[in-house]
């Protein structure tokens, strides 16, 4: 049976490091669950005036629509949204606010994040854990946060430790092997981390 992930990039830029951690996060969790892993990254900027278009009419336009179908057939989520004013855009927001209420209970959900300063590092337990627990996701516990100062080679090897990390909690939930970690590397699921990579958006 397939395993279904989507990746949500929320970038606004192109091209993006949003969609350069979502990608990098969805190969390590392919990696890591096994080989009958289907990953589709969807980047929202490609649907920004028909998300605009939903919060407005109240329905989603065909495209949008079947990225919508994509999140509620998905086995898990990887969301990466960038960071403006200490929060995420409008423009996820208003992706979120036109799902189905119930499209997301019980959902396993990844949430990582860009910003251009570590001042931005705790966006994702101020701003997305708390929308993700209020739309009754089951988030994994590592969130991956990447600022601008940590992407050269000095914080690559963390950087890829940590994807690796979250990547093996996620097959973990979902019952897949986690052969992304090593074999004497211990996933403690109720001990919240977070990484500080960077990289301008």
């Amino acid at each position: 049976m397939t395993t279904k992930i989507v990746a949500i990039s929320a970038g606004l830029g192109d091209p993006s490091t949003t969609r350069m951690l979502a990608d990098r996060i969805a190969a390590a969790s392919a990696n890591a669950i096994d080989d009958n892993t289907s990953i589709e990254v969807v980047n929202l900027r490609e649907f920004a005036h028909e998300i605009t278009d939903a919060a407005l009419a109240g329905f989603a336009a065909p495209g949008l629509q079947h990225v919508y179908d994509l999140v509620g057939a998905a086995d898990a989520l990887i969301v990466v949204a960038p960071t403006f004013k200490a929060s995420y855009p409008g423009l996820f927001k208003s992706f979120i606010d036109a799902l189905d209420n119930d499209a997301l209970t019980g959902k396993i959900v990844l949430l990582a994040a860009t910003g251009g300063t570590a001042r931005h590092s705790l966006v994702i337990d101020y701003a997305l854990r708390p929308l993700f627990a209020y739309l009754q996701a089951v988030v994994i516990p590592t969130g991956i946060f990447a600022s601008g100062h940590d992407w050269g080679s000095s914080g690559e090897t963390a950087l890829q430790s940590r994807i690796e990390r979250a990547a093996a909690e996620l097959a973990s939930l979902l019952g897949g092997n986690g052969s992304g970690r090593s074999a004497d590397d211990e996933i403690d699921l109720f001990s919240p981390t977070m990484l500080s990579i960077s990289q301008p958006q």
